[in-house]
C-alpha cells in the first residue's frame, strides 16, 4: 500500500534527514554568534530563531506555544493533501515540491518541540550541553529553531545621496537560515515557475480521453 507514497515518503525523510543532521552538528559544535566563511557570498553563521520566520516573537510563551500548534496543524494537513494528489495522479514533480514543503515545515517543529529538552543554553561563549543535568533550557514545543546559512551575495554602502540610508553600509540577502527553509524555499519557487508544465499534462490526458457516453460501439456487439 506504501509502495504509491514511496516518492513523498523517500523525499521527506531524506529532507529531514539532511536538515537535522545538520542542525545537530552546528547546535553540539558552535557557539551562538560564530561564523566560518567560505567565501565572501558563503558563510556559516550559528543563529536561533524564537519566533516566527525572521526571528519575529509575538505573544512570548503562549504565542511561542500557539504558533508550534498551528505549525503541527498545518503539517497534518499537508500530509492529508500529499496522499490527496498522489491519489490523483498528479505530476511527480509537483508531488515532490509539495513534499520539500512538508519537510521544511516538519524540520523546524522538531527544533521547537526538542531541541528545548533535550539541549542546554547556547550562548556566544559556551556550546550548548547535550541532556544537561538540569534539564533543557526550553519546554516541549518552546525550544529555538536553529539556523546557520548566510549569503550576503552583494555588499557594499548606499550612496550619500540615497534618501534615509545614504552613505549606511547594506548587504544584499542578510537572512540566516536552514536547510528546511531552503527546501520550503524551493519546492514553493518551483511549484511557482513550473506550475503550467505541472498542471497542463493532467489536463491534456484527460482532454484526450473521450466521455463515457461518446465511446465507440463495438461493432459486433450492437450487430448481435
Amino acid at each position: 500500500m506504501l509502495k504509491k507514497y514511496r516518492l513523498p515518503i523517500i523525499t521527506v525523510f531524506s529532507v529531514l534527514l539532511i536538515d537535522q543532521c545538520i542542525k545537530l552538528y552546528i547546535k553540539a559544535n558552535y557557539p551562538i554568534g560564530e561564523a566560518h566563511r567560505f567565501f565572501d557570498w558563503f558563510r556559516i553563521t550559528f543563529t536561533e530563531n524564537p519566533g516566527m520566520a525572521w526571528g519575529l516573537e509575538f505573544g512570548g510563551d503562549y504565542g511561542k506555544l500557539a504558533l508550534s500548534l498551528f505549525r503541527i496543524i498545518a503539517v497534518f494537513a499537508g500530509a492529508f493533501y500529499i496522499k490527496k494528489i498522489v491519489n490523483d495522479k498528479e505530476h511527480k514533480g509537483f508531488i515532490v515540491c509539495v513534499s520539500l514543503i512538508l519537510a521544511g515545515a516538519l524540520g523546524n517543529i522538531l527544533d521547537s518541540a526538542f531541541y528545548g529538552v533535550v539541549f542546554g543554553p547556547s550562548s556566544e561563549y559556551e556550546i550548548a550541553a547535550f541532556m544537561p543535568e538540569g534539564g533543557g533550557y526550553a519546554g516541549f514545543l518552546q525550544g529555538h529553531v536553529v539556523d546557520m546559512f548566510y549569503f550576503p551575495i552583494f555588499e557594499g554602502n548606499f550612496p550619500t545621496w540615497f534618501p534615509i540610508w545614504g552613505g549606511e553600509h547594506f548587504e544584499f540577502f542578510n537572512a540566516i537560515f536552514n536547510f528546511a527553509d531552503m527546501a520550503i524555499s524551493f519546492g514553493v519557487g518551483i511549484i511557482l515557475v513550473f506550475q503550467n508544465f505541472f498542471f497542463k499534462s493532467k489536463l491534456t490526458i484527460e482532454e484526450k480521453a473521450p466521455p463515457i457516453d461518446e465511446q465507440p460501439v463495438n461493432e459486433s456487439s450492437s450487430n448481435s
